[in-house]
């Protein structure tokens, strides 16, 4: 019996769990072997596994074009990607969040928080936590937005994640800020979020440790939809800040028109 007829005497479904048993890097040498076998069955697996293949080469791709601003400053040990989330809710506090990654890191799929389905962030930040060489996360709350303004507060949240680090970073990558006061070399990058990958993995972070809280403060003060609407001012809770009032996460400079 030759080897084309041992292929062709293995079931599809048995084919199609071994393509699904695989690690993506044992993809081309299954295409390999089953390349030949005409059953429409497994010709269509192969074209299903050929295009994820494809995908993943694809995202590799994408992924090594967001660590070029990585690679510029590879001189530098320890490089820290820096984001905020929650500058424009009416409610809550502004969150910063600060990741060293491995330089050999190479988790798929990072992107700017605002990309990425909701799903999708909370599988990212798992991987970016495991994989961190160090992180750190930044809070400041509404009564102190309401003190300082948002910008400052937004400065005092992310000098908080940097401190938090248990390493000090050699340089900061930051997204189109510089924060004053500190004493860590500062890169500024328009679209950073969208351009660096250590960037990107901060504003994951921050993103997924907001929302959960804002999840958490929407049982505390029902009625706001905060689970949904995460304190943004969203038609739902301009209404029920004028049928329920404030709520002490709430930023009365942010609201100041919609209270009597």
């Amino acid at each position: 019996m030759n080897s084309h007829d041992e292929r062709t005497d293995k079931k599809i479904s048995e084919i199609k769990l071994e393509f699904m048993s695989a690690k993506i890097t044992g993809i081309p040498a299954l295409l390999e072997r089953y390349q030949s076998d005409e059953r429409s069955g497994v010709i269509n697996i192969c074209r299903q596994y050929q295009s994820k293949l494809t995908e993943y080469k694809n995202e590799l791709k994408r992924i090594d074009g967001m660590k070029s601003i990585e690679r510029k400053y590879k001189d530098c040990t320890y490089i820290c990607g820096i984001d905020e989330v929650g500058r424009g809710p009416f409610a809550g506090p502004v969150i910063a969040g600060a990741v060293i990654l491995p330089k050999d890191c190479n988790i798929l799929y990072i992107n700017d928080s605002k990309k990425l389905t909701e799903k999708k962030r909370e599988e990212l930040y798992d991987q970016i936590l495991e994989h961190a060489i160090s992180y750190g996360i930044g809070s400041i709350p509404p009564n102190r937005i309401d003190e300082i303004n948002i910008l400052q507060a937004t400065f005092e949240a992310m000098k908080q994640a940097v401190n938090n680090l248990n390493i000090k970073p050699d340089i900061l990558l930051t997204d189109a800020v510089t924060i004053p006061n500190l004493s860590v070399r500062q890169v500024s990058i328009i679209k950073g979020d969208a351009k660096s990958y250590s960037i990107a993995a901060a504003s994951i972070l921050a993103k997924v440790t907001r929302d959960r809280l804002m999840v958490a403060y929407d049982k505390v003060f029902p009625g706001y939809g905060f689970a949904d609407n995460k304190g943004y001012g969203s038609k739902q809770h301009i209404n029920a800040i004028k049928r329920l009032g404030p709520t002490p996460i709430h930023r009365m400079s942010f609201i100041k028109n919609y209270i009597s």
